[in-house]
């Protein structure tokens, strides 16, 4: 540390300080970021294409939307899928307005309500508040006009139907995005994605991805009697559990284990009231020369005293 570089020159406090190590202040950073490193990690087109088609099922079911944070209580249906005639709309003001009919408005203003100051250096970072998601708008060519009126809504991503982006449908990796639908945008899914029973018509060799069980309650589909029906009963299991006892604090496990914990015992209580008994002992006698002691003190106090009077009666005799 000693011989760290310093600065050159003199007559200003900045001379002779420590400098350009990456442990002196205002000196370059330890292993500094490079262009050439891998920022980015490939993923194959069929697992993102698979993604995408598991966010979109996600945000149609209302419980995971919940889950995610959105305010859907006012909401007549999820998905929400609204007429392209929404896209005349060239306002703001009118935008909450059609957004406060169809009960989506409180999930912008919970995202309003969210904007706050970024803690630590990200503040100088050119991203200094942080803001929950809001709606995700999904429009088409036919009704590209609504951005203009949508995107200064705090919290609302539009998103163009063709270019669904996953880290839009899923932020943070959690599934549920509450998504608003224009209603030529929804009628391009089956083109897109395909169905159960064609393929998708613009990507190629895509195929809807299909459930593993149809019905998700497992436990509905045990307990139902045509497979209760058939499985054999449940067996009952004969075996007893036996109590391990602990020997030192269970005699009678102790004496199992050693025949001679009970003389042992015998002998331990015999000593305890042997015990007792000269401490009761002990005791009177204690209390007899205490007593004795007090006596012999009293008698001897009764002495002086006395001496004290006969000496004070003579030395008035002789000074009369």
């Amino acid at each position: 540390m000693s011989r760290i570089l310093r600065v050159a020159g003199g007559g200003m406090y900045r001379s002779g300080q420590a400098a350009f190590g990456n442990m002196c202040r205002g000196g370059r950073m330890f292993a500094p970021t490079k262009t050439w490193r891998k920022w980015h990690k490939k993923i194959n087109l069929n697992q993102r294409r698979y993604a995408v088609s598991s966010a979109l099922a996600a945000s149609a079911i209302p419980a995971l939307v919940m889950a995610r944070g959105h305010k859907i209580d006012n909401v007549p249906e999820i998905p929400l899928v609204i007429s392209d005639d929404l896209s005349t709309i060239d306002k703001t003001k009118k935008a909450m307005a059609a957004l406060e009919k169809f009960g989506a408005a409180d999930d912008v203003r919970k995202a309003k309500a969210s904007r706050n100051i970024r803690r630590g250096k990200g503040k100088m970072r050119n991203r200094r508040y942080t803001m929950r998601r809001g709606p995700l708008i999904i429009y088409s060519d036919e009704s590209k006009d609504i951005v203009k009126s949508f995107r200064n809504l705090s919290g609302v991503e539009l998103v163009h139907v063709g270019r669904l982006n996953l880290l839009q449908l899923a932020p943070g990796g959690h599934v549920g995005r509450f998504c608003i639908w224009m209603q030529s945008a929804f009628e391009q899914l089956d083109s897109l994605f395909g169905t159960y029973t064609k393929p998708s018509k613009k990507k190629n060799g895509f195929n809807l991805p299909r459930h593993s069980v149809r019905s998700g309650d497992i436990a509905r589909i045990i307990n139902s009697d045509e497979i209760q029906s058939v499985v054999n009963a449940a067996k009952v299991s004969k075996k007893k559990s036996v109590l391990k006892k602990n020997p030192l604090k269970n005699l009678g496990v102790m004496c199992k284990l050693n025949p001679y914990a009970m003389t042992m015992r015998r002998t331990e209580l015999l000593a305890q009231s042997k015990k007792r008994k000269s401490a009761a002992v002990d005791k009177e006698v204690r209390k007899q020369r205490k007593k004795a002691s007090r006596a012999f003190y009293d008698a001897m106090m009764e002495d002086e005293e006395e001496e004290e009077s006969s000496e004070e009666e003579s030395e008035e005799e002789d000074d009369e």
